[in-house]
């Protein structure tokens, strides 16, 4: 059975990734630092980790199969996931693959060498209602096509 693995602090889709579980009948592990104040159902399970540098990464690469899913923003995590035989996918729906996950860690450590040196800002876009839904919809599309 496919479960659902949320890298839970920063996450902006809790309650999309929620919704989407309830309908499918699935398991979802919501993995945070901190106590998350979101009420859940049966099948949601809150981990609240210690609060050591990558405590939550390290839960969820440790316990995600294949065949599984990681929801985050973290692309090292998503990495983990993916050397696990998991899927991992962004909040604005864009999937983490093998395909495409050397570019997103070169490119994060290049953005991080740049605002080192004082180059790049680190400005984030904002999250739209448009990242949402493509978020939505790509977790449906997921569910869907690994639950065949």
């Amino acid at each position: 059975m496919l479960e659902i693995y949320v890298d839970g602090d920063a996450c902006p889709v809790k309650e999309e990734i929620l919704k989407v579980a309830y309908r499918h009948d699935l398991v979802v592990h919501l993995v945070s630092n901190q106590w998350l104040r979101i009420p859940v159902g049966p099948k949601v399970n809150k981990v609240v980790v210690n609060d050591s540098f990558d405590a939550a990464d390290d839960w969820i690469a440790e316990n995600i199969k294949q065949g599984d899913i990681c929801i985050t923003g973290d692309i090292p995590l998503a990495a983990r996931c993916l050397e696990n035989g998991a899927d991992a996918l962004g909040a604005t729906g864009k999937p983490f693959t093998g395909d495409n996950i050397g570019m997103a860690l070169a490119m994060r450590e290049l953005k991080s060498q740049l605002r080192d040196m004082g180059e790049d800002k680190g400005y984030n876009a904002s999250f739209t209602k448009k990242d949402r839904s493509n978020f939505l919809n790509a977790l449906e599309v997921w569910v869907q096509k690994t639950k065949r």
